[in-house]
C-alpha cells in the first residue's frame, strides 16, 4: 500500500509537469505565432492571444485534471492550500513540477519557431514570447494588477468547483475564465497570473541559445511571482470567509502577505525605477 501511494504521488507530479508544459506550448506558442517575424499569423490581435491562452488552459486541464487536479499554477496550488482544498505537504513538490514543465514547454516553443526567432530583430518581442512585462513600469501598480487577476482566478475556480456541470465541461469553463481575465484585465502586465508560467519560460529564455535575445529582465520577474501568489492566497481566503462563512487565520495571513508585497513595490519603485530614470537624465 505504501508503494502504491508513493507511485500515485509521483503520478501527480508528472501530471503537473506535463500539464504545465502543454499550457506553455500552446500559450507561449500563440504569442510567438502572433508576434514573431515571418509567422503567417503575425499581426493577429489581442483577442487571438487571450483565446489561445484560454484554450491552452482548457486542454491542459482535460489532459491531466484526473491525475493531479491540474493546478498547473503555483498560485492555484497555494490558494487551494489556503482554502483547505489541498495538502500543504504537496505544495512545494507541485510548484517545482510546474516550473520544470513550463521550462520544457518554452523549449518546445523555441524549437518550433526556431527560424522565426533567428529572423526576428526585436529583443523585446523575443522575450515577450516567454515572459510578461508591464505596459507602464510601476511595481505597486504591476503587483496590484497581478494580484487582482489571480484573486479572481482562484476565486473563480472555487466558484466553478461549487457548481455542477455536465461531465467533461468543467475544463472548458475554466478556459473561458482565463480568456475573460485576459480580455478584461490582461493589458496592464500581460496577465501572468501564474508564477510558473512566467518564471519557467523566462529562465528558459535565459538558458537557451536564442540569437540576439537580449536580457531576460529578471529585475521585473518578482512581480509575476509574488503578485499572483498573494492574489491567489487572498482570493481563496476571502472565498472561505464570505461565501463559506468561515474566516480563519489564513485570511489574516493572506492580508498581511498582500500588504507586504505592496510595501515591497513602494521600495522597488524608489530603488529600481528611480535609479533607471536617473540613468536617462
Amino acid at each position: 500500500m505504501k508503494q502504491t501511494k508513493e507511485w500515485f504521488a509521483m503520478n501527480e507530479l508528472v501530471a503537473e509537469f506535463v500539464g504545465t508544459a502543454i499550457l506553455i506550448l500552446f500559450g507561449a506558442g500563440v504569442v510567438a505565432n502572433v508576434n514573431l517575424k515571418g509567422s503567417l499569423a503575425k499581426g493577429s490581435d489581442w483577442i487571438v492571444i487571450a483565446f489561445g491562452w484560454g484554450f491552452a488552459v482548457a486542454f491542459a486541464v482535460y489532459a491531466v485534471g484526473q491525475f493531479s487536479g491540474a493546478h498547473i499554477n503555483p498560485a492555484v496550488t497555494l490558494g487551494f492550500a489556503f482554502a483547505g482544498e489541498f495538502e500543504w505537504a504537496k505544495v512545494i513538490p507541485y510548484i517545482i513540477a510546474q516550473v520544470l514543465g513550463a521550462m520544457v514547454g518554452a523549449f518546445l516553443v523555441w524549437l518550433h519557431f526556431m527560424a522565426h526567432f533567428k529572423d526576428e530583430e526585436e529583443e523585446g518581442t523575443k522575450l515577450g514570447v516567454f515572459a510578461t512585462g508591464p505596459a507602464y513600469p510601476n511595481y505597486v501598480a504591476n503587483f496590484t494588477s497581478e494580484m487582482i487577476g489571480t484573486f479572481i482566478l482562484v476565486m473563480g475556480l472555487l466558484f466553478i468547483g461549487a457548481n455542477d456541470f455536465t461531465e467533461g465541461l468543467n475544463p472548458l469553463i475554466v478556459g473561458f475564465l482565463i480568456t475573460a481575465i485576459g480580455l478584461s484585465l490582461g493589458g496592464t502586465t500581460g496577465y501572468a497570473i501564474n508564477p510558473a508560467r512566467d518564471f519557467g519560460p523566462r529562465l528558459a529564455h535565459f538558458l537557451m541559445p536564442i540569437p540576439g535575445k537580449g536580457k531576460s529582465n529578471f529585475v521585473y520577474a518578482i512581480v509575476p511571482i509574488l503578485g499572483p501568489l498573494a492574489g491567489g492566497a487572498l482570493g481563496a481566503a476571502v472565498y472561505n470567509a464570505i461565501f463559506l462563512g468561515s474566516p480563519d487565520l489564513f485570511l489574516a495571513i493572506a492580508i498581511v502577505f498582500t500588504v507586504l508585497v505592496l510595501v515591497l513595490g513602494v521600495f522597488l519603485n524608489k530603488s529600481i525605477l528611480k535609479g533607471e530614470a536617473s540613468k536617462l537624465m
